[in-house]
């Protein structure tokens, strides 16, 4: 066996690890590379995606060699994580002998509304003009009332240019700006969480709730409007233990309100959350949001945290997941599958 490579049965200077899968051996250095950027982290399944992320945020690619010492990690096989890594946009994966992308990519959104205000034109511009980044066409990134967008790196460009692009370039302006938004301080001074505390502690009762939800014509804007309070009656006819999800991947043009509700009232839609995972009595909660929602993201882990430290009742955990770049994960079915490390394909129901 070569020199620095790790076998299924043993390792290089006499370390016998455990089993690992069938496929190639680990390459020792990228094994090490990637227990540095897990940590102590669980190597679970449903994972996955959540790994490669780091992977990929850190080096900026995926090696064939990363993605065999992460399979040797969490006991798949690399096919297994290949399969997944391919499935998702955002994911660049060098095969051995490819050469890496640039460093930096901008994301040119290629949606009607970007199309409508210049975006063909601003993506061909920026190609010529910005020969030493990676500059590709993208799905609707959620911002159409500021269009044409492009994203440096994570940071979006609202009514792009090519100078203001350049500019951001330049700065190495590549996370989103924090934007103002009601944190979980203000929250609370507001009188949030009142009503899921009423709830949880007996105040208020679940026939309660529903009539309230039945009387308001609360619906889902998914496309069928099917009733929020008859939805919650199904779920709690069947078996736990039962989970939430929040599904916050819209990727159709136009659509963009899950972003600015998050961008600027983050409490208010936890709270919403937690108050509908009561009345269906889930064990867990799951947050889903789109990558392209960078800046959404750091806010719900700023929030989340906050929450969690000094929660205002008994409140289930709450797991806040990453998507990929996968318009099909939108889909509720393909969105469980994603949530659990696995292709966003829908499942046959």
């Amino acid at each position: 066996m070569a020199s620095g490579r790790k076998s299924r049965g043993g390792a290089s200077g006499g370390v016998r690890l455990r089993p690992a899968p069938k496929g190639r051996d680990v390459d020792a250095q990228a094994h090490a590379e990637v227990t540095a950027l897990l940590r102590d982290e669980p190597r679970r399944r449903d994972l996955l995606i959540e790994h490669l992320h780091k992977l990929q945020d850190h080096f900026g690619h995926l090696t064939a060699q990363h993605i065999t010492a992460l399979a040797f990690e969490m006991r798949l096989t690399p096919a297994e994580v290949f399969e997944v890594a391919s499935f998702y946009h955002h994911f660049d994966i060098v095969k051995e002998g490819d050469s890496p992308p640039a460093p930096l990519t901008i994301r040119v959104c290629e949606s009607i509304s970007c199309l409508l205000f210049g975006g063909e034109q601003l993506l061909h511009d920026l190609q010529q003009r910005l020969g030493h980044v990676r500059v590709i066409p993208a799905p609707c990134v959620g911002r159409c009332d500021r269009a044409p967008v492009a994203v440096v790196g994570r940071n979006p460009v609202d009514h792009a240019t090519v100078q203001s692009v350049e500019e951001n370039v330049l700065a190495e302006r590549t996370e989103p700006e924090p934007t103002a938004y009601t944190d979980y301080h203000a929250y609370r001074a507001s009188g949030g969480y009142q009503l899921l505390k009423d709830c949880v502690t007996g105040k208020r009762t679940v026939d309660e709730l529903m009539a309230v939800t039945e009387a308001s014509g609360l619906r889902g804007l998914g496309g069928a409007g099917f009733p929020s309070n008859r939805k919650w009656r199904f779920v709690r006819a069947e078996p736990g233990p039962r989970l939430a999800v929040l599904n916050a991947d819209e990727g159709e043009p136009g659509t963009f309100k899950d972003r600015v509700l998050l961008d600027s009232d983050p409490h208010r839609v936890i709270e919403g959350l937690l108050i509908a995972s009561w009345v269906v009595e889930a064990a867990e909660v799951f947050i889903y949001v789109r990558d392209e929602y960078a800046g959404a993201r750091a806010i719900l882990q700023r929030e989340l945290a906050a929450l969690s430290a000094h929660p205002p009742c008994t409140i289930p955990p709450i797991h806040l997941r990453r998507g990929a770049g996968a318009y099909i994960c939108g889909e509720e079915t393909s969105l469980i599958e994603s949530v659990e490390g696995k292709r966003g394909e829908p499942r046959l129901r």
